[in-house]
């Protein structure tokens, strides 16, 4: 009899401790935990497309438990700690990491799109879109009213997931339209091409505060996250976004008059992306190396992942519409570099997971 009721007490006490862990899970919340979505759906994209389609599939169904559980866990956020959100919400150094849900959606759609599911995919845009809406203005609004920085240190990396998160509905937009749209695709087209040159602009007017802010004040280790690969990201996926416009035909004439620019304007973007990268790996070597700062798993990281994934796919795409092979080579390079990356950043992701739930619900003996 004792041993029943002891062990109904384990269980109990094993079922409370289950409950706290997802509580603290969803409080600790990261508001880029999408990165994890749009690093993991880009490399599945861009293998699918390169004819690796077990791998692909192995991610994309990573992608199948991570978002509805991200998900999850931002809507028990939004009931149960609704000031932790808040905070989150009006910190303009953090507000953008909010586009991740952006991003994250339309990667995911993507997917989707490739393996058939294209109404479902079409559904995932709205969402995408409706979040870009009330998220671009939000988020706007805070740094206007709410920052009380004094000079640009305010300026973070991150803010260029805006970018990540308006190029992506570029780009799914670009899969859905010709099928989903019916009446409404030319209008849907002017849209998207809309869309693009307003990631154009935030990036030209984000990199330049973002590039001020590093060239001009103090700069240490614990200023070189992971979230500053994102400068690259952004340019890459506008790249993806312009190459998409060029390989989809809108007919709808003045849009198709204005090919040429955006034929010019993708090419550059992709170099100006492909600039970046040594001066980003010069940080991570100057930052581990030199300054001897540990290598330790952070949410962040996936924000690394995810412009790596993209590089690979816009060079792909743009090989595919300039019709140059050696972008081709460049991409398929690219991907495994990628998810070898993913696979490290997989790793610390699980155990940081395990010990911090090993914390709470730990074995009987520990309780």
């Amino acid at each position: 009899m004792r041993s029943a009721l002891t062990d109904r007490g384990v269980t109990e006490q094993r079922r409370l401790g289950l409950a706290a862990w997802l509580d603290r899970e969803a409080a600790g919340l990261f508001p880029g935990c999408f990165a994890l979505v749009m690093a993991t759906g880009i490399i599945s994209n861009t293998l699918w497309l390169e004819g690796y389609r077990p791998a692909s599939q192995v991610l994309f169904a990573v992608e199948l438990v991570a978002y509805p559980w991200l998900l999850a866990l931002s809507a028990v956020r939004t009931l149960r700690h609704r000031d932790l959100l808040w905070a989150d919400l009006t910190n303009p150094r953090l507000v953008f990491a909010f586009f991740t849900l952006v991003a994250g959606t339309d990667v995911f759609g993507v997917g989707l799109d490739l393996r058939g599911m294209d109404a479902l995919a079409a559904a995932l845009w709205a969402f995408a879109l409706t979040a870009w809406v009330v998220l671009i203005y939000f988020s706007f609004a805070v740094l206007i009213f709410l920052n009380t920085g004094q000079s640009a240190n305010v300026v973070h990396g991150g803010w260029l997931i805006a970018i990540v998160g308006t190029q992506s509905l570029v780009i799914l937009g670009a899969r859905i339209i010709p099928e989903q749209a019916g009446a409404l695709a030319p209008t849907l087209f002017v849209l998207i091409h809309m869309l693009w040159g307003v990631g154009l602009a935030l990036y030209g007017i984000f990199v330049t505060l973002f590039c001020y802010r590093i060239f001009f004040f103090e700069f240490g280790p614990e200023d070189a996250t992971p979230v500053y690969w994102v400068v690259m990201g952004a340019a890459a996926i506008s790249t993806n976004a312009g190459s998409m416009l060029l390989m989809t035909g809108s007919g709808v004439p003045f849009l198709q008059s204005m090919r040429p620019f955006i034929d010019g304007v993708t090419l550059i973007m992709w170099i100006w992306a492909t600039w970046w990268i040594p001066l980003l790996v010069l940080f991570g070597l100057w930052k581990h190396g030199l300054k001897r700062t540990p290598l330790t798993y952070t949410p962040m990281l996936w924000s690394m992942v995810f412009p790596l994934g993209m590089y690979a796919l816009a060079s792909l795409r743009l090989g595919l519409a300039a019709e140059f092979a050696p972008l081709r080579r460049i991409a398929e390079t690219m991907v495994w570099v990628a998810l070898a990356v993913w696979a490290a950043t997989a790793a610390g992701m699980a155990a940081s997971v395990w010990g911090r739930a090993r914390a709470l619900w730990g074995p009987p003996s520990a309780a």
